[in-house]
Parts: structure tokens; C-alpha cells; sequence
């Protein structure tokens, strides 16, 4: 697998998967209605946050990740990421490996810490993800998300110092 930074011509590619795990509700605080316009500027961000791929050995997309400074001005120091993994396949390290590679970017680029802001609580294979990496779970908002089948249930703040 391949990490490499991510294109215009790759979002033909993410798209399907992106818009699939959008719209399911269970995991994104986005829109699902979300349109592929604003999908697309949403998640192909721009200089100094970045936006990469995770590719096979035949080019193609299996998941993808977004990097970026997660408060402005005086904390302009956390950093934040997102990751989607092509359902077609999880369960291959896909998520693992994403999540790794931001967290160096984030070291390497100087930042102090990560945090995630809404992690569902119910999205168990990401929250036990995130703690073997080193991340803790600092907080939750009480029914700070609305499940399409689980109801209201909460969204875990999770933060590893870099």
C-alpha cells in the first residue's frame, strides 16, 4: 500500500465510497445530502492542510485521509484529521496505516498535539483504532449525535499529545 498525496484526479475514485459513508449517517457530522461539489471542497483541501490516498499496488483508491490545523490563532498548534476507508476494504489495514501517516505529518509539521472533535461513540472499530495509536478520549457530548438506527448517542473529543 501506498500513501501519496491526493489529486482532483483521484475524486472520481473517492466519491463513491465518500458519498456512500456520508449518506449511511453513522460516522461524518456532514450533511447527507452532502453534494458531490461540496464533498469534493470539503475534503480536497488546500495548502497548509493536505489530503492524501492510500492506493494498492494497481493504483487503486482504498481510503483516504485529510490533515489539517484544527484551531486558528493561538491554537493553530492542535492539529486534526479525518480518514474514510472504501468499505469494498476494511479490514485490510487501510485505516491503520492512514491514521499513522497523519499522525507523523502532524509531528513533522510541528504540532503539538491531535485532536478529533466528533468521534461517534457507537463507531467502536475507529474509537479502539484511535486508543492503540495513543489517542484518549478527553470528553463526550451527551447525545451529540443523532444515529439513523442507535438514536441520540455521543461524540467522543479524543486527543494525543505529539
Amino acid at each position: 500500500m501506498l500513501i501519496r498525496e491526493a489529486t482532483a484526479e483521484d475524486w472520481p475514485a473517492i466519491w463513491p465510497f465518500f458519498r456512500q459513508i456520508v449518506s449511511a449517517g453513522e460516522t461524518f457530522t456532514y450533511p447527507l445530502d452532502l453534494s458531490e461539489e461540496d464533498g469534493q471542497d470539503w475534503w480536497l483541501v488546500s495548502d497548509p492542510n493536505r489530503t492524501v490516498v492510500a492506493v494498492d499496488d494497481a493504483g487503486v483508491v482504498l481510503g483516504t485521509a485529510k490533515m489539517n490545523r484544527n484551531h486558528m490563532g493561538n491554537g493553530s498548534h492542535i492539529a486534526s484529521a479525518s480518514y474514510m476507508v472504501d468499505p469494498k476494504h476494511s479490514g485490510r489495514g487501510v485505516g491503520r496505516a492512514l491514521c499513522e501517516y497523519t499522525v507523523e505529518w502532524a509531528r513533522a509539521a510541528g504540532y503539538r498535539a491531535m485532536q478529533f472533535n466528533a468521534v461517534v461513540e457507537t463507531n467502536e472499530n475507529a474509537v479502539k483504532l484511535y486508543r492503540s495509536i495513543g489517542f484518549e478520549v478527553l470528553g463526550t457530548l451527551p447525545e451529540g449525535f443523532r444515529h439513523p438506527t442507535k438514536g441520540f448517542v455521543g461524540l467522543h473529543i479524543m486527543h494525543m499529545a505529539l
